[in-house]
């Protein structure tokens, strides 16, 4: 492919993904859904069912070389922001109750998911490893939409409102460091690591999971001088350039010495280097706000419309149907009864338990890099990424609804009085 056809094609996505953006956000859905729906109409899963794609290099758009670099950068942006918006002290606010809700959360899930996994995928190649990745993505929580939500309906500073989103924050360090192990021990495809080989030649799993532990030892270890180096850098030079530069570039050596080094995944390094430098709060913000203008604006669209692109309808089965919709549905009840149950069991009320659990259903953009991680490396076939695509769909329709039905005639004050959140980079 020529690098003009490539630039085409950028532009094409761009356009796309931000024209059914607007769109889904003023049907109150989550934009990164419309970056998918945007792909899947400009790539080859609706046009090549009624026209040849010989000879045509811009459209539609096919998976190619530039767009999975693009891609890869795409989705490091994105969990090394994530890393960045995650503030420890709400976590240390919430403690107990915010950690036992994100564990039940993470544990129903992966359990019941694996479970389904068993039952509609008994010959998958790499056995009880694909079953548990299927739980793996079951884990993650998006709670982008119920934030949303929250503070539409003023209750994001209440009780349930703030341990809603610290949980989802745990949920998903425990759900990636789940799949940093499942990964690791499944065989998966990833980056050559010479490191591990050398340390681990007969390949033993306990050696390999000791190996993953000692990534995160190292991870915090370097990064309290990493922190130490950057709130110095904030208090000698504040707002300049050079914080964000560097930023980037101990997320992107995060990134690397997790896979390269650790055989962790990379999307892993680079969440942990926007958690170390989460810890200077105001040069995180800094940082969000222009790493924000590279990722969401041109690096991220290109990686959720590249889920899109490679989607493909061919072998779409009742099979696979009856496998996404039993997913969905697994997905979602898992997370209304562990969270919701934990919940009740530490005191709450049952309307307040049914809105902790109604709050963390929503699935987003963590669920979709992980199924991504997976069909990269090997372990699930990529015909199933519509499961994860549907969903995000129904998870985003019926989390607002349902919120918004169950604190109709609320008038609970809030009660606490931080500052409210700043909007998501979707909006």
């Amino acid at each position: 492919m020529e690098i003009t056809d490539f630039l085409c094609q950028i532009a094409i996505i761009l356009f796309s993904t931000k024209m059914i953006g607007i769109l889904m956000r003023r049907l109150g859905l989550p934009q990164v859904l419309g970056f998918i729906v945007a792909g899947i109409l400009i790539g080859p899963a609706i046009w090549e069912q009624f026209f040849s794609l010989e000879g045509l290099n811009v459209f539609p758009i096919k998976q190619s070389e530039y767009l999975k670099v693009f891609a890869e950068v795409g989705v490091i942006f994105v969990m090394f922001t994530a890393g960045l918006e995650t503030n420890l002290k709400d976590i240390k606010k919430t403690g107990v109750a915010a950690f036992a809700v994100a564990a039940c959360g993470v544990v129903l899930p992966l359990a019941a998911g694996t479970g389904v996994g068993a039952l509609f995928l008994p010959d998958a190649e790499h056995g009880f490893f694909t079953w548990l990745f299927i739980g793996v993505i079951m884990t993650a929580t998006s709670v982008g939409i119920t934030v949303e939500v929250l503070r539409e309906l003023g209750k994001l500073q209440t009780k349930v409102g703030t341990v809603i989103l610290s949980a989802a924050i745990i949920d998903d360090v425990l759900g990636i460091m789940v799949l940093a192990i499942v990964l690791s021990l499944s065989g998966a495809k990833t980056a050559e690591n010479t490191v591990l080989g050398l340390i681990n030649p007969d390949g033993s799993a306990v050696i390999s999971i000791l190996w993953i532990l000692m990534f995160f030892v190292f991870a915090v270890g370097a990064g309290i001088g990493f922190s130490k180096l950057f709130k110095f850098i904030e208090k000698k030079s504040p707002h300049t350039r050079r914080i964000p530069i560097l930023s980037i570039a101990l997320c992107f050596l995060y990134a690397f010495i997790a896979e390269r080094v650790f055989g962790v995944a990379d999307i892993t390094g680079a969440y942990i280097a926007g958690l170390v430098l989460s810890t200077n709060h105001k040069s995180a913000q800094y940082v969000d706000r222009k790493v924000s203008i590279n990722s969401y604006t041109i690096f991220a669209p290109i990686f959720f419309a590249g889920i899109g692109i490679k989607m493909s309808f061919n072998g779409f089965t009742a099979e696979t149907l009856l496998f996404a919709a039993a997913f969905t549905l697994v997905a979602i009840l898992t997370k209304i009864i562990g969270c919701g149950g934990m919940a009740k069991l530490l005191g709450f009320s049952a309307k307040d338990s049914l809105r902790t659990g109604i709050g963390m259903i929503a699935r987003g953009e963590v669920a979709l890099i992980v199924m991504e991680k997976g069909i990269d490396g090997g372990i699930i076939d990529a015909k199933y990424r519509v499961i994860v695509v549907l969903l995000v769909l129904v998870s985003s329709l019926l989390a607002p609804i349902l919120l918004k039905v169950l604190y109709k005639n609320d008038d609970t004050p809030p009660l606490l009085s931080k500052p409210e959140l700043e909007e998501g980079h979707f909006d």
